[in-house]
């Protein structure tokens, strides 16, 4: 998919991204809407830490479809959950022979390296979601996103979209938008109201 075969330095970093934009979430911005028309702020932040709660059942051997999509934190404060488990998520993926392993994902059965990338593109995508909507800067490293991208456009198709490929229309990105952004068009995000195009 792209010249880097291990996914897992570019998901710490933007786990690590999604973290700090956590931190800065204020308790009155919690019920705001997203620019993900499932999530208001408060659930996005609960889905996130399922997503890495997801990941860590997949390097188990489980099935990642047994964890509840969001993720309810105790005392409310889902920064902390998000770190915790993203801890416990690194204790099973720090073993390099899951990447060649092959995995459930809720896509599919995958090589492990392939179940990282999904979730890579999860949390990037959920990252530009929370961003916007509690208005924070919404690119995080250009590298970072250049390489998302790049696997996003080759592992989920242009068209169709829904059903079995759970993402909007592609959206035509502003000119002059970042790749974080244009990451967040491609799964049909469509940002300060462009419209979605044909692909």
């Amino acid at each position: 998919m792209t010249d880097i075969t291990d996914p897992r330095p570019l998901y710490r970093e933007a786990l690590a991204w999604v973290t700090a934009l956590m931190a800065e979430v204020r308790p009155d911005q919690l019920t705001d809407p997203t620019p993900c028309d499932e999530f208001d702020v408060a659930t996005l932040m609960g889905h996130l830490v399922a997503t890495v709660d997801r990941a860590r059942v997949i390097g188990e051997g489980g099935d990642p479809t047994t964890v509840p999509l969001v993720a309810i934190a105790v005392d409310g404060d889902r920064c902390a959950a998000y770190r915790i488990a993203g801890e416990r998520m690194w204790a099973v993926w720090s073993d390099d022979a899951l990447l060649d392993v092959t995995v459930t994902a809720p896509w599919g059965r995958v090589p492990g390296r392939a179940a990282i990338w999904g979730y890579l593109n999860e949390t990037l995508v959920h990252g530009w979601d929370l961003a916007a909507a509690t208005g924070q800067p919404t690119e995080t490293d250009s590298a970072l996103a250049e390489s998302a991208l790049a696997v996003a456009r080759r592992a989920i198709p242009a068209s169709p979209r829904g059903g079995h490929v759970p993402f909007g229309a592609v959206v035509e990105p502003a000119e002059g938008a970042g790749p974080t952004e244009r990451l967040a068009n491609w799964s049909g995000r469509t940002g300060i109201g462009r419209p979605a195009i044909s692909a």
